[in-house]
């Protein structure tokens, strides 16, 4: 195994973001509770990989020292979080929207094995006054990889995640089981051409859950394959750009499988040292193996900005659209979201962040009729204003207030009489103590 060598930037922004997103957010179900801001856990390797790329406005994150929990070459990190919230609008079913203080405990321990290992493992523990809601036992458990030889990079992360919290697709708590598996590698030919390859394999375990939400709406698992491969080329230190091809395989239970190709071009651009542009889009082209329905062809896009006007001072823009298998039999997503941020720090010890955004998913038959794009119906429209105000004391603990605010305006009756549905306004305020050792 060989020293992390300073590779093409493009290598470096695409497999730190990649490891992040399929290790951290292996599901793109929205939930309706605030959760509190989770540091990204990634082996000192990976981490290295990626705070060396220039194309990082921000700086790394600050870090609390080295813990001297310490075994040989594994390092012990204990975590304790705690939130304490009260919310109103918080749908215990379709058209049934309750208020109720939740309160959650997540103790957790990270394992750091060696340079190239992790691994994580946090429950949550969730608690609601009302009566509508159930308490719940969340788990999390991340591993984590990445290392170099010679003019590879590899990294993967192997992640299972068990939740039973409210989202706004289902309009309720709804049961889930997801595992997700990543490896990606990349290969730098010369000073100016490089390769990405990516793996993925996402399970999500819905439709056989115990609760009762997932039985009355008819939810079902579903498993999805995929890869994504790019050609880069570094035309400067500060620009570059890539050629993409990919292909993926969606099963889904009582519902017709598809496959899907993606044809996309991206380009990363450091303008200045205050400020950067992440660029990609193309078509998803996917056809359904069964069920009748005809191709559907989607442009898809994601795109980030990052500006540092002053040193304590973070503006971000991210944009992004995406199909995905739905929750429902015989449904599929076309997401698409824009979200901006602002972070900024106060009297050296105070962190203000503020963000928000809309976002508009649209539901899609995936059976036979006179297009797979045809609607069933069912159109959401998402706003979303959150303010967070943090303090670190004592170097490992955290202390934060927030305010949150949620909007999701959807065509869809629901399952009931009230006429609501799967429409619903929240307002969440709340306190958050952290830990980390």
């Amino acid at each position: 195994m060989g020293r992390i060598k300073s590779k093409s930037p493009f290598c470096q922004w695409g497999m730190a973001l990649s490891f992040l997103f399929f290790a951290i957010c292996p599901t793109l179900a929205q939930e309706v509770i605030t959760s509190p801001p989770q540091t990204p856990a990634l082996p000192p390797a990976v981490q290295e990989h990626q705070d060396s790329n220039p194309m990082q406005v921000f700086a790394p994150q600050e870090t609390a020292p080295s813990a001297p929990l310490q075994l040989g070459p594994v390092i012990i990190h204990p975590h304790l979080d705690y939130q304490f919230l009260y919310g109103n609008g918080i749908e215990s079913s379709p058209g049934q929207q309750q208020s109720s203080v939740v309160q959650q405990v997540s103790p957790g321990i990270l394992f750091n094995l060696g340079d190239h290992w992790l691994l994580d493992y946090t429950p949550t523990l969730d608690f609601y006054s009302s009566k509508y809601l159930r308490n719940t036992v969340d788990e999390s458990v991340l591993l984590g990889w990445g290392t170099a030889y010679d003019d590879w990079f590899f990294n993967g992360s192997q992640s299972y995640v068990s939740t039973s919290d409210p989202i706004v697709e289902t309009a309720a708590q709804t049961d889930q089981e997801i595992y997700s598996t990543v490896f990606n590698a990349s290969y730098q030919f010369n000073d100016k051409m490089s390769l990405d390859m990516g793996l993925n394999q996402n399970f999500n375990y819905v439709g056989n859950g115990g609760s009762s939400t997932n039985l009355l709406q008819n939810l079902t698992n579903s498993r999805g394959w995929s890869t994504m491969d790019w050609l880069n080329y570094q035309f400067w230190p500060r620009f570059n750009a890539g050629l993409g091809t990919g292909f993926g395989y969606n099963q889904q239970d009582d519902s017709p499988d598809s496959i899907y190709e993606q044809y996309q071009a991206r380009v990363n651009w450091r303008a200045t040292d205050k400020i950067s542009f992440q660029l990609g889009g193309g078509l998803q082209d996917q056809q359904y193996l069964s069920g009748g329905a005809s191709a559907l062809v989607t442009p898809i896009f994601n795109a980030t900005i990052q500006y540092q006007p002053f040193e304590q001072t973070k503006l971000s823009v991210s944009a992004s659209r995406s199909v995905s298998p739905s929750f429902f039999q015989n449904q599929v997503t076309e997401n698409t979201q824009i979200m901006g941020d602002l972070n900024q720090r106060l009297l050296g010890k105070l962190y203000l962040d503020l963000n928000g955004g809309y976002s508009t998913t649209k539901y899609l038959s995936s059976t036979a009729s006179s297009s797979a794009a045809s609607s069933t119906g069912r159109n959401d429209d998402y706003y979303i204003f959150n303010a967070r105000l943090s303090c670190v004391v004592l170097k490992r603990a955290t202390i934060s207030v927030f305010y949150g605010y949620t909007d999701n305006a959807s065509s869809q009756s629901g399952f009931t009489t009230s006429g609501s549905g799967f429409a619903y306004t929240s307002t969440q305020v709340g306190f958050e103590i952290g830990y980390r050792y």
